[in-house]
């Protein structure tokens, strides 16, 4: 496997990350009243599947702890299609968006159970 000297070197943080900045930049034209529901919700999860990779990468010693912040990434992940579900649902994202970002996020959570079903080739 390819050695890694950063958390931002991953494929996958790489792609959390655009498209946590994708999300960032589309909440900001939701409405008003969804500040402190959807808006944060949705900018919240995003970026957590990125900070979970970064903390899984730096707990690779330890195997167990890296799988759990792997799969908290996954879950948050999940989470955040789940917000995107609302946020077209509610017609504040357009279809077309909408099905690019839910298929981000299916390519990113197919990357993060690799790296939870490969986890021995992830030990330092």
């Amino acid at each position: 496997m390819e050695k890694f000297k950063s958390y931002k070197d991953l494929n996958v943080y790489q792609k959390a990350f655009e498209a946590a900045m994708r999300i960032f930049e589309l909440s900001k034209f939701f409405p008003k009243e969804e500040t402190y529901s959807l808006t944060d919700q949705i900018r919240r999860s995003s970026r957590s599947v990125c900070a979970n990779v970064a903390e899984g990468f730096r707990r690779r010693k330890y195997i167990q702890s890296f799988c759990n912040c792997i799969s908290i990434s996954e879950g948050e992940a999940s989470e955040t299609q789940n917000w995107l579900d609302f946020a077209f649902r509610c017609g504040y994202i357009s279809e077309e968006v909408y099905e690019e970002l839910m298929n981000e996020y299916e390519h990113i959570i197919g990357m993060l159970v690799n790296m939870q079903k490969y986890s021995d080739k992830w030990k330092i």
